[in-house]
Order: structure tokens, then C-alpha cells, then sequence
């Protein structure tokens, strides 16, 4: 039988740690948060998450990831790129331009997207408030990533200089994400009472 996992404060919110299953509101979670990419509700225990509990092992997801996004008007979610494996994205509140495969959509809530392995893409939020994406993805042990350069993401803020298969290449302009809720919080639908 499944055993529940332990959420603890893990400086911004509520986080795993011990292996199990768990229930967490979004509003009680744990987040971090980046001025150029916005806010991440990461749900697992990753080493940033815990980066102010050392006494805590990370409890990672094994076969899918699951982030929530909140963007701000102009943000991207990050560098344009494709994984080897599968991921999906449903937009929750907002809008966002998504770039695939060198071509812009434009997306309002409940827009799905579905990008099989190899996908280019990224998102940048628009309009005047911020834009909620709920991702998810597929986890192999030998997934590759490359960030292609890219005159439409470079464009929108959200291209590499020079292509690279390194995340720490492709972020290195930017610097550290750090622990926090986005500055939109107050303005999202969890917020509301």
C-alpha cells in the first residue's frame, strides 16, 4: 500500500519530503520564481525548491513532470527548444503567443498543446494580465534537449546566440531562479476567497 508522503515548509510553500503520495493547493505549494521567466509551481522537492532546506533529500516525479507557469505580459516560459521527449501544455487563465516550429499561435485559455518529441517551442505571455500554464512532460533517463538559434524566438526575447544542447548554456545570461511566488499572485484564481 501507498504510503502519504510528508509536505513541509520548504521556505515558499509546501513541498514533499518523503516519497508518497500527496494533496496540495496550488495557493499552499511551494514556488519558484525567475525576473525573466516568471513563476513556477514545481509541485516535487527539486534541489532549487529545496534550496533553503539542505536537510531534505529531493522527491522528484519518476515518469512525468508537472509545472504550473504564470507568466507576465512580454515573459517567456524560457529558451526556445525541443526535448526528445513528449509534453503538453493547457493555458488556464490569460494569453500567450506560443512559438512552434518557427510559426506564432496565439492562445487564450483552455487552448491545449500537444508537442510530440522533437518539437521546437516556447511560450511569451501578452495582454494585460498574467498567463497561467499548466505543463507536463515525459521523463527518460536519456533525454536530450537542444536549443536551436532562432530569428522568431530571438525576436521575442526567448532565443539562444548560439545553438547548444546545455540547459546551463542556454540560461547562463539570465541567472539563478530563486525561491517566491510571482508578483502576479494576487491577481490569480487560487488567490480569490
Amino acid at each position: 500500500m501507498a504510503q502519504e508522503a510528508r509536505l513541509e515548509d520548504v521556505g515558499s510553500g509546501l513541498a514533499p519530503v518523503s516519497p508518497g503520495w500527496f494533496v496540495v493547493n496550488v495557493g499552499e505549494a511551494a514556488w519558484v520564481r525567475h525576473d525573466a521567466f516568471g513563476g513556477r509551481c514545481v509541485f516535487e522537492s527539486s534541489g532549487r525548491v529545496l534550496s533553503e532546506r539542505p536537510d531534505a533529500e529531493p522527491q522528484m516525479f519518476e515518469q512525468l513532470g508537472f509545472t504550473l507557469a504564470v507568466l507576465e505580459p512580454g515573459k517567456p516560459t524560457g529558451m526556445y527548444h525541443a526535448e526528445s521527449d513528449q509534453e503538453d501544455f493547457l493555458v488556464l487563465a490569460g494569453t500567450c503567443v506560443l512559438l512552434i516550429e518557427e510559426e506564432e499561435r496565439e492562445l487564450r485559455a483552455w487552448d491545449f498543446v500537444h508537442c510530440p518529441p522533437g518539437t521546437l517551442h516556447t511560450f511569451v505571455g501578452t495582454g494585460d494580465e498574467p498567463c497561467v500554464i499548466f505543463m507536463t512532460g515525459a521523463r527518460n533517463r536519456d533525454g536530450s534537449i537542444v536549443y536551436p538559434v532562432s530569428e522568431t524566438a530571438r525576436a521575442r526575447g526567448a532565443g539562444v546566440e548560439r545553438e547548444t544542447d546545455k540547459p546551463r548554456e542556454a540560461y547562463a545570461p539570465f541567472g539563478h531562479w530563486r525561491l517566491g511566488r510571482p508578483d502576479a499572485c494576487p491577481r490569480l484564481p487560487w488567490t480569490a476567497s
